[in-house]
């Protein structure tokens, strides 16, 4: 079985009434197997952490604290350079245990859609790519998602059992491949009780700055190149033939 831990960056506002520029998911990408092995790799990930930049064990880390720098790394006074390496490590680091990854970015500029729309338009999209890599691999899958909108995942998990249209790569019409690999309810979880759902959220955000390059401040922590830090780790046949972002990244 394969575990599909998956976290957003962004939000599904509109950019014109403040939102953000995209809605992203990234998506960690776990043998079930392999699960313990990559737990203790991920824990002795942590111990090194905590001897180099005192991160407590049980500090959640997720992009948003290593760029502003708050949250529960607030207290420890980490500078912009401390920050970006503990970011970069979280990257490579998904190799290590094993695991793949890839994400989907929603640009919004190019998308006039309302709210719901962004949502629809990037799980569908991780959907299709999940189905695919389970048949391929024949393998059964399952969603661990953060906890927030668990109603509307929920939904979209179920239909994807029924069906799931995916455009032919080459461009003659669309197909219908329906989950039928895809195991139970999707399980919400507490991003900060789970090591593997942090990065994931990691995962989002290095997808979303590959995509929209960030300012000098942020790039100092996360530049635009941090996606390809992930190096073989990444999932890199969800791009299809036709790629329009980084491998690894579906660009909608």
């Amino acid at each position: 079985m394969l575990l599909a831990y998956v976290d957003e960056s962004g939000n599904t506002g509109l950019v014109q009434q403040g939102g953000s520029l995209t809605y992203t998911l990234g998506c960690l990408l776990l043998d079930a197997d392999l699960w313990p092995t990559a737990f203790d790799e991920l824990l002795a990930f942590r111990r090194r952490l905590r001897t180099s930049f005192s991160i407590p064990m049980r500090a959640e880390i997720k992009a948003n604290y290593l760029l502003r720098n708050n949250g529960p790394l607030r207290s420890l006074g980490l500078g912009p350079g401390a920050r970006h390496v503990i970011y970069r490590a979280h990257m490579r680091t998904i190799e290590q245990l094993p695991a793949r990854a890839f994400a989907v970015v929603v640009d919004k500029r190019s998308n006039p859609l309302p709210p719901a729309g962004y949502f629809d338009l990037a799980w569908e999209a991780l959907l299709q790519r999940l189905e695919r890599t389970s048949t391929k691999e024949k393998a059964t899958f399952m969603i661990l998602h953060d906890e927030g909108e668990n109603d509307a995942v929920r939904r979209w998990v179920r239909q994807a059992r029924r069906y799931l249209t995916a455009g032919s790569a080459y461009g003659t019409g669309s197909f219908q491949h329906a989950a039928r690999l895809l195991v139970d309810d999707p399980v919400a979880r507490r991003s900060e009780q789970s090591y593997f759902i942090q990065l994931a959220d990691l995962v989002a955000y290095a997808a979303f700055r590959s995509v929209i390059p960030p300012g000098a401040s942020v790039a100092r922590v996360c530049p635009q190149g941090m996606w390809s830090e992930i190096g073989p780790a990444t999932h890199t046949a969800v791009s299809g033939l036709r790629p329009r972002a980084e491998p690894g990244i579906v660009l909608r």
